[in-house]
């Protein structure tokens, strides 16, 4: 049986060990969506030892930042950043959870500060594996996509 794989790239970022299904998270994360002239490629659904499935995200000509790999740590905290240039990985860490998280999430009490007009950024903060709101208390449950901004 032949097996199909995804082009290696020559320069960009590749996202490996996401967790099954959470490929599209990332996407969000990384701003993908149909404006975006990157070339992306998903792997989805990848058999792995460690993982027994996976998902591979792989972005051309672009690497993240920090900032970027610390929100992605929210959904995929084992998740590795391969950064390559000229077909070779040259920079390979892994995600870590950052102690604060501001304006990517929303906070899902529909009275707190930042759900009204006023124009204040979210703000959470990330301590002893909880995610809370700033300015409400509010925690946020394990499934964080959900409050992608």
């Amino acid at each position: 049986m032949e097996e199909l794989k995804i082009r290696p790239i020559e320069d960009g970022t590749v996202i490996d060990h996401i967790p099954r299904g959470q490929s599209l998270n990332v996407l969000r994360v990384l701003g993908v969506d149909t404006s975006t002239r990157d070339v992306v490629s998903v792997a989805m659904n990848v058999p792995s030892d460690a993982m027994g499935r996976k998902d591979i995200v792989k972005v051309e000509d672009r690497e993240i930042g920090s900032k970027e790999a610390d929100i992605i740590a929210l959904i995929a905290p084992d998740a590795t950043v391969n950064v390559v240039r000229d077909f070779e990985v040259r920079d390979k860490y892994e995600v870590s959870m950052p102690d604060e998280i501001r304006g990517v999430l929303n906070c899902p009490n529909p009275n707190c500060i930042t759900n009204t007009r006023e124009p204040v950024e979210t703000v959470f903060d990330v301590r002893d594996g909880e995610i809370r709101c700033d300015y409400c208390g509010t925690v946020l449950t394990d499934e964080v996509a959900e409050y992608l901004g």
